[in-house]
């Protein structure tokens, strides 16, 4: 969901979803932030390509943010057989892999670009982490987050509670208070992979 209020938008993404669906909700929910000029908070179905116009250009806008027609057309190109224009599941799962989104997305965009009918759509829609690990792939972008990564908070609410410290408007533990409601243990205790980061 992407919430307006008072010029401080909150953008909320569902992590029980797969980590390619989160990619795409969270596209889409840019779509509410910038161009919506509605001016309302938005909740988005779970189905990509149902609702309103608005969530329909939403879902349209995040297909084109995360596979720009030119590079899905480049990548479609790459992976075909010089003599076979048919996608199969192999081509499907590389795209999804190399767009890192999830296959709802992918058959979403082929159908939209009339590069699948509906009816050859469905073929691909059971069996879909399978698919991926039959083909040598990890299984990551198809499941959510790992219990400990789903609850966390980024962007503006982190700087605006670090700002109310170094301007000395909170106390060091109200503002370790705002990093716990925010689901930043992280941040006030540590993060227990620090010692073990490596320097590129």
């Amino acid at each position: 969901m992407c919430i307006k209020i008072d010029g401080n938008p909150v953008i909320a993404i569902n992590s029980y979803m797969s980590i390619g669906r989160q990619r795409f909700s969270m596209a889409h929910e840019l779509y509410h932030l910038y161009f919506d000029e509605s001016g309302q908070s938005a909740v988005c179905a779970i189905s990509i390509g149902s609702g309103n116009e608005v969530e329909k250009a939403a879902d349209q806008f995040a297909s084109y943010f995360l596979m720009p027609p030119v590079a899905l057309s480049d990548a479609i190109t790459k992976i075909h057989s010089s003599d076979s224009t048919v996608l199969g599941i192999k081509e499907i799962v590389k795209l999804e892999q190399f767009f890192r989104v999830s296959r709802q997305a992918l058959l979403y965009r082929l159908i939209d670009d009339h590069k699948l009918t509906p009816q050859e759509a469905d073929r691909f829609r059971q069996g879909v982490i399978r698919s991926a690990v039959n083909l040598g792939y990890d299984d990551s972008l198809y499941k959510p987050l790992p219990e400990n990564q789903q609850y966390k908070t980024y962007g503006y609410y982190i700087q605006q509670a670090k700002e109310l410290l170094e301007k000395d408007l909170v106390s060091t533990g109200k503002y370790e208070q705002l990093l716990l409601a925010a689901f930043r243990p992280d941040l006030v205790y540590g993060d227990e992979f620090e010692e073990g980061e490596l320097n590129d």
